[in-house]
């Protein structure tokens, strides 16, 4: 942990409080897979570039620390929602540095990427829980490429340091089951590069973040082929251009609301989403489409209807292109008519926490059956009347906001340290608030405790 003053939340049940026509409206910041990705690019163009509506949050200020300490101009203004960065065309301004990317996975593989491809020395280090996190098949790729990994501590992780070791292949694999910011990184360095680069991708995890990749780096002047058997062909395009950048609003972050709004049966919308977002979460909407909400796109922007009674229907849903929502889907499953199975989530035992064992134990705090088959690569979460308890968060931004959904039709629920949304959504139980506030037309309080009886 960061040393941070640790409390809890206490969820406040309000489904007794809502009216025919309960309904709220509210905005969330902007999305931290397309600031981190526009970050870099920005960084990699050929001048000054302007993003708006960026988000600011622990993961995106971990990186644009990092775009400093390479020797970069880069400003933001967090209540203009703008950071302005000044690439050098492809160039690094320094030839070493000592990097600390916190937990951010992006900065930490996009910059690991781009370094390795780099001559220099570099540094570069991380959070206790990112050291933890999966690295070595995106390592693996540099060696092959030329460059030399010296590890500071367990092999595949951080700490390391980077520097060229000779000249390697301009073909290469990488295996992005863990992980799909790994092809990610190695696309978006590779843009930047004079010569172009073949890499064969084995797997088909998260494919719909590195389309938001490749549809990025093109709006950014570099556009990559992509050839059948899963090749892609990056570089040799005479790199980035500078540019003013709009950011959309997070998608992973308007899924809470959207799912707060099926849960207690009322309408619930979130400004400047749009049905043409590039972000994968979007397909969550289709997934509560199928439980029996509604939902359209107003001119404000796109919009959940729950079902009257709050009744949700059971689903089985494939999550591998929206798998940040397996929390928010799994709890809000208790809820359902019948069991919730969601598959194609393997993967996120290997992201802030071991997300499969998290959802598990929380719902089991909860009262609440669950199964994980870890083999497959799914759990199933059976109906239930969620009893009192506390959701333990390991330090886990989507645990705390997902499972707060749980204690709005439930007494009792406790999140513990709620801090932890920092990560990406630091205003995230304001916001909640906000929308409470408005489902139920009063004002509330905090609901900070200390106190909760072991």
């Amino acid at each position: 942990m960061d040393g941070r003053v640790q409390e809890s939340y206490r969820v406040r049940n309000i489904m007794d409080s809502l009216g025919e026509e309960s309904r709220f409206q509210v905005r969330v910041p902007g999305s931290k897979s397309m600031t981190n990705r526009a970050l870099l690019l920005a960084m990699l163009s050929d001048g000054a570039c302007t993003l708006r509506g960026a988000l600011f949050s622990d993961d995106s200020r971990y990186l644009q620390q990092c775009i400093a300490d390479l020797g970069f101009e880069i400003s933001g203004d967090e209540e203009g929602e703008t950071i302005q960065v000044k690439g050098q065309g492809g160039r690094l301004p320094l030839d070493e540095a000592s990097l600390y990317v916190g937990s951010a996975g992006t900065a930490a593989r996009f910059l690991t990427a781009l370094l390795g491809l780099r001559e220099g020395v570099w540094h570069l280090d991380a959070s206790e829980q990112m050291r933890r996190r999966p690295m070595k098949p995106l390592l693996d790729c540099l060696e092959e490429l030329g460059a030399c990994v010296e590890y500071e501590g367990q092999e595949g992780h951080f700490p390391f340091t980077l520097r060229p070791c000779g000249n390697g292949n301009r073909k290469l694999r990488v295996d992005i089951e863990n992980s799909s910011q790994f092809l990610s990184a190695l696309l978006i360095a590779a843009g930047s590069g004079e010569e172009p680069m073949e890499i064969q991708v084995e797997g088909s995890h998260g494919m719909a973040y590195i389309h938001m990749t490749l549809r990025m780096m093109e709006q950014f002047g570099v556009k990559t082929e992509k050839r059948e058997g899963g090749v892609f062909l990056a570089g040799g395009c005479g790199g980035y251009r500078h540019r003013d950048y709009e950011i959309e609003p997070d998608v992973s972050a308007a899924c809470y609301f959207y799912a707060m709004a099926a849960v207690l049966g009322i309408e619930g919308c979130v400004a400047g989403v749009h049905e043409g977002s590039m972000q994968g979460d979007m397909e969550f909407l289709r997934i509560l489409e199928r439980m029996g909400c509604r939902v359209w796109e107003s001119g404000d922007g796109m919009c959940v209807q729950g079902p009257a009674d709050g009744r949700l229907h059971g689903v089985e849903a494939d999550m591998h292109a929206c798998s940040d929502q397996a929390i928010t889907l799994a709890a809000i499953a208790p809820y359902a008519d019948a069991p919730v199975r969601i598959t194609g989530i393997g993967h996120i035992r290997f992201q802030e926490s071991d997300r499969m064992a998290a959802i598990a134990d929380n719902l089991a705090a909860l009262g609440i059956r669950c199964e994980a088959q870890e083999a497959e690569g799914s759990l199933t979460v059976y109906p239930g009347a969620p009893a009192p308890g506390r959701i333990r968060t390991y330090d886990d931004h989507r645990l705390a906001m997902g499972f707060s959904l749980t204690g709005l039709r439930a007494d009792g629920v406790v999140i513990e340290d709620p801090g932890c949304c920092r990560k990406t959504f630091e205003h995230y139980f304001q916001v909640l608030e906000q929308a409470v506030e408005q489902a139920v037309g009063e004002k509330t309080e905090r609901r900070a405790v200390t106190d909760w009886p072991e």
